[in-house]
């Protein structure tokens, strides 16, 4: 089921720059609607006049954001860790995991995914970004006797996103091989499963596709997780104040020593609650069908490396083939992207609309 007229109409009015051009680039910063924008001011509202008072308030708000975001991901609540964006969580994930581990990481995936593994003298091995790149990785873990698989779930530069349900099989298939995921540029895009996933780790930074604003994210663990990293990372905020409990803290909680802003968390929980009251199932619908489109369109028009003609399924992220000249020329019709790589990055969110892709077509033609 997709969004009807009336709807789009609706939910669209919400979000001002939406006024200004064809929003695409949700994959550099999700938009900020005028919702979460009065909930925010509300918030700060009663930080201003209550003071200490609102400390209750904010330590539920924290509390209710985590249960939030273990069901919208289907993750325990115990085995959420609120985060202020992905490159530190990841950071203090990896200074527990075993440095004689076997790595597999993706050539060109996102820095502060590859950099926080490479900085740490670990036994890497590297996959390019192939059409067959499933094929490859199992082939790769079987001959290399890989221990961790790390990747982005969308690539940031070009969209690539790798088939979920290759990754639970794989699991299956090697039980004992440690999955560790970005999903930043995945995360609130699509619905997604995280118990069911067949990944031990998931990191998010929310202020893209979860348009959730800077400063706040989360990790997923699966149980087993618990056992192949040891976490030394550790505060008062992680044993919630309570100075009996220094040994008995929980996994997920090592992640948060110090204290969460319960305006850049609640801004989360909102999101999450906004996302779930548009139908994330209809949000799934809708930018499948953004996908289908834009990468009919692009391949149409010779704009799309080769490697994805290939592929069933794509992201909402596309890389086209442009220079500095088409770039400047979309800039100059009121479109939102950006430069990556060698091309020209679009990314397009429920909020897009078919018609805005039919626009950017007519454009990138009269820049020819």
């Amino acid at each position: 089921m997709c969004f009807t007229q009336k709807a789009m109409e609706k939910f669209r009015k919400e979000f001002p720059v939406l006024r200004k051009g064809i929003y695409a680039n949700t994959a550099v910063y999700g938009l900020l609607n005028e919702s979460l924008m009065d909930w925010r001011q509300e918030h700060d509202l009663d930080f201003l006049i209550h003071g200490s008072d609102m400390r209750g308030k904010a330590l539920k708000i924290i509390s209710d954001t985590r249960q939030s975001v273990g069901f919208f991901f289907n993750c325990k609540r115990e085995n959420v860790a609120l985060i202020n964006n992905f490159s530190t969580g990841l950071n203090v994930l990896l200074e527990g995991l075993n440095p004689k581990k076997k790595i597999l990481l993706i050539e060109n995936d996102y820095p502060s995914l590859n950099w926080g593994f490479e900085n740490r003298g670990f036994d890497i091995h590297y996959l390019k970004m192939v059409s067959d790149l499933e094929d490859r990785i199992q082939d790769t873990i079987e001959k290399e006797h890989i221990d961790v698989l790390a990747l982005s779930l969308v690539q940031w530069l070009d969209g690539f996103s790798i088939d979920l349900e290759f990754l639970k099989q794989l699991k299956t298939k090697f039980p004992d091989i440690l999955i560790i995921a970005d999903g930043t540029q995945f995360c609130g895009s699509m619905q997604f499963d995280f118990d069911n996933s067949g990944i031990d780790v998931v990191g998010v930074s929310a202020y893209k596709w979860l348009l959730a604003g800077y400063g706040n994210g989360f990790m997923l663990f699966s149980e087993r997780v618990k056992e192949e990293i040891s976490i030394n990372n550790i505060g008062f905020n992680a044993a919630n104040g309570d100075l009996d409990k220094k040994n008995t803290i929980r996994f997920a909680k090592l992640f948060e020593p110090g204290h969460l802003s319960s305006l850049n968390f609640g801004s989360l929980k909102f999101s999450l609650d906004y996302f779930t009251k548009i139908g994330l199932d209809k949000i799934t619908e809708h930018n499948r069908k953004l996908s289908e489109k834009a990468k009919s369109e692009f391949q149409a028009l010779g704009l799309l490396d080769e490697k994805f003609r290939q592929r069933e399924l794509h992201s909402t992220i596309f890389n086209i083939k442009a220079d500095d000249a088409i770039f400047q020329h979309l800039l100059t019709n009121d479109v939102f992207c950006a430069q990556r790589g060698q091309g020209v990055r679009l990314s397009f969110h429920f909020y897009n609309t078919e018609s805005e892709i039919d626009s950017i077509v007519k454009i990138l033609k009269t820049s020819r």
